[in-house]
């Protein structure tokens, strides 16, 4: 059979209106297909960074991180160290009690048949000791005499001190103790009870205990709030907040902190009506804190100015530089880059002059600024971007011509930490008197720390002058 070429190019052409109808239906179903696959890669880069984001590359805590990234373990050439002292490094030891110190002394002899041919020498070999009073209490019976008025038939009672009629069972040194223990230890009225009971030999109810940590809490209030009182007059305050459970609903410890005392604040807000509470509208100092909005809003309706915390931003960045776009991945590393340069720098501020250490410090900020400003075409990095905005960029970079501002927050974050512990150790509070004896009793702590005071020594004092309504110690 004998083909013919001119019919079938007919035939083909004569369809061909047709399968450019079909190929174009094709490509546009496959166009489709390829915008949603697109879209879905998207989603799950998206959700694959943020399962790995955990304390290294982000604002969470460490406890939140389900599988810690193993450390690189790195070979020693050298030998390695045994524990302990080390050769050549001067020994400490504790100094000895000095004679005012000692409650008894004890002397050993040789017997008479092994003093044969021996001259007693008037040295000692000491060993002293510390051990506890067989009695850890000491129980005393105040006695008010009862008079009779024979005109009135009333009784009338001798009057007993005010720290005596005030503290009732237990003086003060041991309310002061349960308070120490409470919230200096980190333990519960069921751990303060056994201590009672298994070491001291004294039963004591949890609501006398309760009652012994409220009375301290009253007596703090006045050094609290002398602390409160000083927050809007302060030029730079660190500030910082974690979560808080009271009676299982969601409250916020806020923490305000600078070189000479920490204070803290139970509040149900997060938002800046706190800020705006403790430190007024016409607050004009400068504020250390992350990019929370509570913070950007009380710095703008607010005369306060920011510097917020580099670490925090390095978290960021770092989560950026982590991520699976390649171009994301790229700018987050050289963002980076310029950070280190930064703080290498501001560590070698001593060996340059303050000429050079300006100038450098200059440089720096502008390659920084300028890699910022030209974010790849990804939202977390237009994001990230936004807030180095003209003007806004030096929220970041006040610790640079201002001296007394520290470039992260780090010192309020290790401030709050200890509240914390506490939190997940007591399992928060159950209501008003709870959360008032959590800020006193954990700013007390904290300032007492600081300014080098013994902090059962500051209990005590206050508690005392809380009875007798006279000299209560103040932190200011």
């Amino acid at each position: 059979m004998r083909f013919c070429r001119q019919c079938d190019t007919n035939g083909v052409m004569d369809n061909k209106d047709t399968i450019i109808a079909e190929q174009q239906a094709t490509i546009a179903k496959l166009t489709k297909t390829v915008e949603t696959l697109l879209k879905r890669i998207q989603v799950l880069e998206d959700e694959v960074a943020r399962l790995k984001k955990n304390s290294n590359n982000s604002s969470k805590p460490p406890s939140s991180d389900i599988v810690k990234p193993k450390t690189k373990v790195r070979r020693r050439t050298v030998k390695k160290r045994k524990r302990g002292g080390q050769p050549g490094h001067k020994k400490h030891m504790r100094k000895p009690f000095t004679t005012d110190e000692i409650d008894n002394f004890i002397e050993y002899e040789l017997r008479k048949k092994d003093l044969v041919g021996l001259i007693a020498l008037d040295d000692w070999h000491i060993v002293q000791q510390v051990t506890l009073p067989e009695k850890l209490y000491v129980v005393t019976e105040h006695r008010a005499r009862k008079y009779l008025d024979p005109k009135t038939g009333k009784i009338i009672i001798a009057s007993l001190p005010d720290e005596i009629q005030k503290g009732g069972l237990l003086g003060g040194d041991i309310t002061a103790m349960t308070a120490f223990m409470k919230g200096g230890c980190h333990m519960s009225f069921s751990t303060v009870q056994q201590f009672f009971k298994e070491v001291m030999r004294l039963k004591v109810s949890r609501g006398m205990l309760n009652k012994a940590t409220q009375k301290v809490s009253a007596s703090l209030k006045p050094a609290y709030q002398q602390l409160a009182d000083s927050l809007p007059n302060e030029s730079y305050l660190g500030i910082d907040e974690t979560g808080h459970k009271n009676n299982s609903e969601k409250y916020w410890t806020w923490c305000f902190q600078k070189p000479e005392y920490t204070l803290f604040h139970i509040d149900k807000s997060r938002g800046s009506k706190v800020l705006f509470d403790l430190l007024g509208q016409e607050y004009e100092g400068i504020i250390g804190c992350d990019f929370w909005g509570a913070y950007r809003k009380f710095a703008r309706l607010s005369d306060a100015v920011v510097q917020y915390c580099m670490a925090h931003l390095i978290r960021e960045i770092r989560f950026l530089a982590e991520h699976t776009n390649k171009k994301l991945k790229r700018w987050g590393c050289k963002l980076l880059d310029w950070i280190r340069k930064l703080f290498k720098t501001l560590h070698r501020s001593d060996e340059l002059t303050e000429t050079g250490f300006a100038r450098r410090m200059k440089q720096i900020k502008r390659g920084f600024l300028i890699k910022m400003r030209r974010p790849p075409d990804h939202k977390l990095a237009k994001k990230l971007a936004r807030r180095f905005k003209g003007k806004a960029a030096e929220t970041y970079f006040r610790f640079l011509t201002d001296p007394n501002v520290e470039p992260t927050n780090n010192g309020t974050e290790r401030e709050i930490r200890y509240t914390v512990i506490d939190r997940r150790i007591t399992q928060g509070t159950r209501g008003d008197a709870g959360m008032r004896w959590c800020e006193r009793i954990w700013t007390t702590i904290a300032t007492c720390k600081k300014q080098e005071r013994n902090v059962f020594e500051f209990i005590h004092k206050s508690l005392l002058s809380h009875w007798t309504d006279k000299n209560y110690p103040l932190f200011l």
